[in-house]
């Protein structure tokens, strides 16, 4: 019988889900096929939202895998609909940036570019936090995404944002890939500028590329042979697009000898296709026939290559230069059959929605950014920020939004005894921290549904729906002694801390003098009212409406003068 997979710890997710994603990247698909398959029974079993993300989006790409890319969008999608409840993190960006990576390899474009674009605003906005190790990974799988859109310069960009976050962390091997990333990007976009005619920017990138290469060697790290060859290409590649062909050849041929050994289909292909280049060069500068002839022999190869693995793009850029290498030849025929393959598989369309994607992308961030802004001003606009809670603004307009009647409403005025002698007998400082521990106990101590505001100064108000005025007295109760049995001995203060608290509830005063309905203020004042009784009978106490409870013991936190 054949063993089944090795099953995965649960406490391992973590170790399981780096795995997986650095197969991801590589050719062996049924390498990360039995690693998923080790870590399925984990992933399972862990109910937390980030892991039901990340299982579907694992599946999702078993799906690509086994050639069922609408599978993997079915899963793509569960996985979106998973991440809309998981807080803006870095592992949420991660998250979606691999998702994009996933869309775009089954050649769905605008899916890919919707997530990419909301990873991008996790990944570069403040919820991203310090550098870790998940920030770096969203800024490679982004970079990864972005090349197969053609968005060469963005994809750029966030190849060095891996490289500057990874600098920031301990692992070596991790730097080495985002200087590999690094320099394979720059490259990559040197190729393109040069097409376009544009010499001196194309040598400036490859530069940025070859000092990459050369900062990865001098890492102490000893990469795997396959990622080594494919620096290795990289670095002569860029001597290519730096003019020094001579010096490239010998290094490019001996590499490729190494891949076809050795390496995937991706990566012979992707040798292919930079032997092809620095041929063609030397092609245009010798006038040598052979090597002609032996461009369109590489770039056939290559153009099957990435045809094998689904790297549209890639193919692509080979069915071109197939088109153009022929006209070179004199090859008219040869030249329009591989320039009408090119022309079916792009388009104009094709090359000029990218160009709207790119615009689209810059300005969806940018108004992304804005939608996020008028957010953090308006949560400052209701968020006192001492304490986090919500501030007077807040709470006048939670209480304007509810009906007196019906149902009971308590409201509880809280007051901090003695506040103004903490602040002379230390500072401002420790009058500040004892308002953020009041405000804290006050939040830990009360009901799940109960709602606590900073009115004002060193002033709490806590909402208490359907509460009745027994029940708001035994929570306010509660809440007292949580502050008098509190330690404060770290904030060397002169004395204990304690609260006094006034209590009023509706329905149990619904009607003024003249039998109209009372509002909110009317029961703000009355709880405020009761609030000065508990300051004049000795402080440290809660007072409501009905019959006053006893004065707390000394054992209770003791009632002051």
């Amino acid at each position: 019988m054949t063993p089944g997979p090795a099953r995965v710890p649960a406490g391992d997710l973590q170790a399981a889900l780096d795995r997986l994603l650095a197969l991801s990247d590589r050719e062996d698909a049924a390498e990360f096929v039995g690693a998923l398959d080790e870590a399925d029974p984990a992933l399972e079993a862990a109910p937390e939202p980030r892991w039901v993300a990340w299982r579907h989006a694992l599946t999702a790409r078993r799906w690509l895998a086994e050639d069922d890319p609408d599978a993997a969008r079915a899963e793509v999608s569960a996985a979106r609909e998973v991440l809309e409840r998981c807080p803006g993190s870095a592992e949420t960006a991660l998250t979606l940036a691999y998702l994009s990576h996933v869309e775009v390899t089954a050649d769905h474009v605008d899916a890919a570019m919707l997530l990419a674009i909301d990873a991008s605003l996790l990944a570069e906005g403040p919820a991203a936090g310090t550098p870790s190790r998940q920030l770096h990974q969203a800024h490679f799988w982004l970079s990864l995404t972005l090349t197969g859109l053609d968005l060469e310069e963005l994809a750029v960009a966030h190849a060095l944002r891996a490289h500057a976050v990874a600098e920031e962390l301990p692992d070596v091997g991790d730097q080495w890939r985002m200087l590999l990333l690094a320099a394979q990007q720059h490259v990559e976009l040197a190729q393109t500028v040069a097409r376009r005619n544009d010499g001196e920017q194309a040598k400036e990138l490859a530069a940025v590329a070859l000092a990459s290469a050369t900062e990865a060697r001098a890492l102490d790290w000893e990469p795997e042979p396959k990622e080594q060859d494919l620096l290795d290409v990289v670095q002569t590649w860029a001597l290519t697009c730096l003019g020094e062909l001579d010096d490239a050849l010998g290094p490019l041929r001996r590499v490729r000898k190494s891949i076809a050994r050795d390496g995937g289909i991706w990566l012979r292909g992707y040798g292919d296709l930079a032997l092809a280049r620095l041929l063609a060069r030397l092609t245009a500068r010798d006038d040598d026939e052979e090597q002609a002839e032996e461009t369109i022999d590489l770039l056939v190869d290559a153009a099957g290559a990435f045809a094998a693995v689904g790297d549209r793009r890639r193919y692509r850029q080979c069915l071109l230069e197939l088109g153009q290498a022929c006209a070179t030849l004199h090859r008219p025929a040869e030249a329009l059959h591989w320039l009408e393959a090119y022309r079916a598989d792009t388009g104009r369309a094709h090359a000029r929605g990218r160009e709207l994607w790119a615009e689209m992308f810059v300005q969806r961030s940018r108004l992304r950014e804005a939608e996020r802004q008028a957010a953090v001003l308006r949560r400052h606009a209701l968020e006192d920020p001492l304490t986090g809670l919500g501030n007077r603004r807040s709470a006048e307009r939670r209480l304007g939004s509810m009906r007196l009647g019906g149902e009971p409403l308590s409201l509880a005025v809280v007051d901090v005894d003695r506040f103004k002698e903490v602040n002379d007998d230390t500072s401002h400082t420790h009058g500040d921290a004892v308002l953020r521990r009041v405000a804290d106990l006050l939040r830990e101590h009360s009901r799940t549904d109960d709602e606590v505001y900073r009115w004002a100064g060193d002033e709490f108000l806590v909402v208490l729906p359907t509460a009745t005025e027994d029940q708001a007295v035994g929570v306010m109760e509660r809440l007292r002694a949580a502050v008098a049995e509190a330690s404060w001995g770290d904030l060397q203060l002169s004395g204990p801390v304690t609260v006094s608290v006034g209590v009023a509830t509706s329905p149990a005063v619904t009607e003024d003098d003249d039998g109209a309905p009372i509002g909110w203020r009317t029961l703000f004042d009355t709880a405020d009212l009761h609030l000065f009784s508990a300051k004049r009978s000795g402080r440290n106490r809660v007072r409501a409406h009905g019959p006053a409870p006893q004065p707390p013991t000394d054992e209770q936190g003791g009632a002051s003068a």
